[in-house]
């Protein structure tokens, strides 16, 4: 679906790792050449035409995240390196200042590192307690377990709305709603869903939300921060500097502009964020209900496939996303992914920034395929024809 709009795909190379990353469509890759080429200038900054523009088409680009996620005001949208950054930003610059010692954070054991170790830090620090919610035979997160893991210490609930090993959706929403009864925040890690399902911030009822432009048709280097505006007033600014500040006199007189701006120090991705919006419009266009669907309807063609390979371990037979983990019996994961490569064949091996998940699924490396829409049919046939000969795999790897 939509190939030929991608100009990688002219190489013979069959990408599977759209977890990781995803291709970048020509539209994307033109308009940030756009801004280089016509009108290369800073933002915030300059009183002629060139940068007028850039502000116009920078602050636009905001208005086009705000809707994409139905955020209620413009100013809710901080602009920042990508979801690891906001969430840092989220952990340090307003829980830090928020929590008291032997407060709760709930985390699980499926999270990636930037939402998982930014805790730990802040755990260490201001001696905060970082516990788990108890995962499902599937691995999923269930409103019980969710019910059963809060306490009367618990401040923060700290979930991926899509986890990127597991590949579930979590019921943020209803999460969301029994949090705020009993006056817990929280935080969305959205960076392997923002690309694959609608996000809708006002629904969903979070405090935060972070993802990064790079998993969805955008740019790396950019991303998002999203936070309701009375919690964002409250944020601390990480980074000082330019563009964030009305005057500085002395260390008394220091006044910073309003929201988003004071959270956006120095010069910023210009180039990123003009990708993140034209990303936005292309997902737009082919509709991410269509991107689901599709995807879905892909991870179950490739499970039932597998699923005819006895020497497959699949690790998440069951999931609401185009994640599909598993093993190779008696062969190292990476070993797996190199002998794939070989073909041309991209594939994620390794424990994918989810260290802590070896304690509930048993294994510490796993091969990870993640579909998005421009993938096809006939690649899976052609995955599915490598991995079916396992003496082959042993004898290619020897």
């Amino acid at each position: 679906m939509h190939r030929e709009d991608f100009p990688f795909f002219c190489n013979d190379i069959i990408y599977l790792d759209n977890g990781a990353t995803t291709q970048k469509p020509l539209s994307v890759i033109k308009k940030m050449d756009e801004y280089y080429t016509e009108y290369n200038a800073n933002a915030h900054r300059g009183d002629y035409k060139i940068s007028l523009k850039v502000d116009t088409e920078y602050e636009l680009v905001r208005n086009l995240v705000k809707d994409f996620i139905n955020a209620k005001d413009r100013s809710e949208i901080v602009f920042t390196g990508g979801a690891t950054e906001s969430l840092n930003y989220i952990v340090t610059g307003f829980f830090g200042n928020l929590l008291e010692p032997n407060d709760e954070i709930l985390i699980t054991k499926s999270e990636h590192a930037s939402n998982v170790l930014p805790w730990f830090r802040l755990a260490k620090e201001l001696n905060l307690q970082v516990n788990y919610i108890e995962l499902d035979n599937n691995y999923y997160v269930t409103i019980a377990n969710v019910l059963k893991a809060i306490t009367p210490n618990t401040k923060v609930i700290s979930l991926a709305h899509i986890t990127n090993v597991i590949g579930d959706i979590r019921p943020i929403k209803e999460i969301c709603k029994i949090a705020h009864e009993r006056g817990i925040f929280v935080v969305v890690d959205a960076a392997q869903s923002i690309g694959h399902i609608p996000t809708d911030v006002q629904d969903l009822d979070c405090d935060f939300l972070a993802f990064s432009a790079h998993k969805m048709c955008g740019p790396t280097g950019v991303g998002v921060l999203y936070g309701k505006k009375e919690l964002l007033a409250s944020l601390e600014p990480i980074n000082l500097g330019g563009g964030m500040n009305e005057s500085f006199d002395s260390i008394e007189d220091v006044y910073l502009k309003p929201l988003p701006t004071r959270l956006e120090a120095g010069t910023p991705n210009i180039a990123g964020v003009l990708g993140l919006g034209e990303a936005i419009r292309y997902i737009t266009n082919i509709g991410l209900k269509n991107i689901h669907d599709y995807e879905l309807n892909l991870r179950n063609y490739f499970i039932d496939k597998l699923l005819s390979l006895k020497h497959i371990d699949i690790i998440n037979l069951e999931a609401d996303s185009g994640i599909i983990t598993f093993n190779v019996e008696g062969i190292f994961s990476q070993d797996v992914a190199v002998y794939l490569d070989k073909y041309n064949i991209c594939i994620r091996a390794g424990n994918h920034c989810a260290k802590i998940l070896k304690d509930e699924v048993g294994v510490k490396n796993t091969c990870r395929i993640s579909l998005y829409f421009y993938n096809t049919k006939e690649e899976i046939d052609r995955v599915i024809e490598l991995l079916k000969d396992k003496d082959k795999i042993l004898k290619e790897m020897i």
